[in-house]
């Protein structure tokens, strides 16, 4: 099997375009319900974006360190890489105001580093099987922790948003000023929930794995890649029903099997379509967006950052942000419904980065971090 699926990039390429959907409208006010998160528990399209990331975190993985040993120099360069993830998420976090006193130290580009840097340690010094208990072990201590051991402060073990043993560990840890500002008291990247993530990082290294074994043929591997998803899926939905309820913010072991199942019946398909019987025609646009998307993650985050900070007098002499005003005056002007203007403002940055990143393919530019 080649070193790198084709069809791994797509579904790389497409989980980042639609994260850049989500993260775009054109009006926070105005977005349809499939393209915001669940309240709290329960699972929609946009709750799928994050694992799905990190499970094709975990597949590369097991392509990129295929046969390696943990080594000085490869061990190094996962550190090294790591902390790179790390700082340009904490840069994030701190422009433009670089004010450390107040940084939310968690996040996505964090959590997205620290998965990767476990991942990896794991895959090298241990054997698929050890990979597999290591998978099933942190999903049930997660679920002992959460819904057994009592809160400090609070009273019995609960999975409510400020009072659960997750939120009280990031307020000791991290404090309060080093939290999601929208929460204050909690962080859905917080630390004790980084736990949970790196079991989703686990199902893609152990699907990843199992794609290249070279004992099995095509059909096998493909069947029990479907076999596996689903298996998941129904383990994730009984788990929920019986009390772990399927939660983002909490990164719940529920949530973990429910989102891994799904994501393995995705890259089954895509490698059916795109690898097996090459129907590869289609794949570039997502391709274009495989290939760089940490960058555009990155850039897409930052930009709006700078856009904000351009102000620019509208109809009534008032001054708005330039982003504002770009919505207002290109895309929302003609738009009756404000639902669909702020959904065309999100296919249009997606729409933007596309012609960007498109370039940059043809030109073979691609930034590894």
């Amino acid at each position: 099997m080649n070193k790198r699926l084709l069809s791994l990039d797509v579904f790389r390429g497409m989980t980042v375009a639609m994260m850049i959907l989500v993260n775009n409208p054109g009006d926070w006010g105005h977005i349809y319900a499939p393209l915001d998160h669940a309240e709290w528990n329960g699972c929609t399209p946009t709750d799928l974006v994050f694992p799905f990331f990190l499970f094709i975190v975990g597949v590369s993985i097991s392509f990129a360190f295929q046969g390696k040993i943990a080594d000085r120099e490869t061990v190094k360069k996962i550190f090294f890489r790591s902390a790179k993830l790390f700082g340009l998420g904490l840069f994030l976090s701190l422009f433009p105001k670089f004010d450390i006193s107040v940084v939310r130290i968690p996040g996505v580009l964090q959590r997205i580093a620290l998965v990767f840097l476990i991942c990896s340690l794991i895959y090298l010094i241990t054997k698929n099987r050890t990979q597999q208990i290591i998978f099933v072990s942190i999903l049930i201590g997660y679920w002992i922790l959460m819904t057994f051991v009592p809160v400090p402060d609070f009273g019995p073990a609960n999975l409510e948003p400020e009072f659960n043993l997750g939120a009280y560990i990031d307020r000791i840890i991290l404090g309060t000023a080093h939290l999601y500002k929208v929460a204050k008291t909690w962080d859905p990247e917080g630390l004790l929930s980084t736990l949970p993530s790196i079991a989703t990082g686990l199902s893609g290294v152990l699907m990843g794995t199992w794609l290249q074994r070279k004992d099995k043929e095509v059909t096998e591997k493909l069947i029990y890649l479907y076999l596996f998803g689903c298996v998941l899926m129904v383990l994730g939905w009984a788990w929920d029903k019986a009390g772990f309820p399927i939660n983002k913010a909490l990164w719940t072991s529920s949530y973990v099997l429910l989102t891994s199942g799904l994501a393995i019946c995705f890259l089954a398909s895509f490698y059916w379509l795109i690898d097996v019987k090459g129907y590869q025609k289609w794949t570039k646009p997502f391709v274009v967006y495989g290939v760089n998307a940490i960058t555009v993650f990155f850039l897409s985050g930052l930009i709006p950052r700078i856009l904000r900070m351009i102000k620019i007098a509208d109809s009534n002499g008032e001054q708005i942000n330039s982003k504002t005003w770009l919505y207002k005056n290109w895309i929302a002007v003609f738009f009756s419904n404000p639902y669909h203007a702020s959904l065309v403002g999100a296919i249009t940055v997606i729409a933007i980065w596309l012609g960007i990143l498109w370039v940059m393919y043809e030109k073979k530019v691609i930034v590894k971090v």
